[in-house]
């Protein structure tokens, strides 16, 4: 109990030197792939997933936008699984990290708006200003579309973050209650523990919702500017 509580959620290092890169390249290992002709019933699984996923994701896209279905599906697949890793005990969660977050959200971000700046860009101008906008509100809704647009990339990493980073909290303090109440009173301590149960199956959906969420929140803004 005397334990930092945020102590979880500090980057590791090994002799002095950040493993946090080796963390985030560790979940594309655990992928398995097929050398045979005839795939197995985990590999088949998997395709049908991705597959699945996928097809939900780009249906609303044209051609153009379709060019990005591997970035996206790659995209789904790491933080659903950077965030199951991160449920096991004593192990780090890079996606509690707001800093690798915007590292993911700002390129896919930047690269769907320059697109649309590229390939439709009267389109793109349009949404700064909405049709029949009166004159005196012009200048001011520019400011404030131009604003909203510039805080997409901040708002979809602090809701990665923060969805996260919550439920990890919350799995400590009952995980520490459990343990205290495990010398006082064992009636108490086996509804607690239930709750702890209750509580990491929640957060198992919880990491692969928030993926998917992650993932279309970019596919729409890429729909966006397609």
């Amino acid at each position: 109990m005397n334990e930092n509580l945020f102590a979880s959620f500090i980057a590791p290092t090994i002799l002095g030197l950040p493993a946090a890169v080796l963390i985030i390249l560790f979940p594309p290992l655990l992928i398995p792939t097929s050398k045979y002709l005839i795939n197995n019933r985990l590999i088949t699984t998997q395709q049908w997933l991705i597959k699945l996923t996928s097809k939900q994701m780009m249906t609303m896209h044209n051609t153009k936008g379709r060019t990005w279905s591997l970035m996206l599906v790659s995209l789904i697949i790491f933080i659903a699984t950077t965030n199951l890793l991160g449920l096991l005990p004593y192990s780090f969660t890079p996606t509690t990290q707001l800093s690798m977050n915007l590292a993911m959200a700002i390129p896919l971000w930047a690269g769907a708006v320059i697109m649309g700046f590229r390939s439709k860009i009267k389109n793109a101008l349009a949404h700064f200003l909405p049709q029949g906008t009166p004159t005196p509100l012009i200048p001011m809704l520019v400011i404030i579309e131009t604003i909203s647009l510039l805080i997409q990339p901040m708002a979809l990493a602090m809701r990665l973050t923060a969805n996260i980073t919550a439920g990890h909290l919350l799995m400590h303090l009952i995980g520490g209650a459990t343990l205290a109440m495990s010398t006082i009173n064992l009636p108490s301590t086996l509804i607690i523990f239930t709750i702890l149960i209750l509580l990491t199956i929640l957060e198992i959906a919880v990491a692969l919702i928030q993926a998917y969420v992650f993932t279309l929140l970019v596919s729409l803004y890429l729909h966006d500017n397609t």
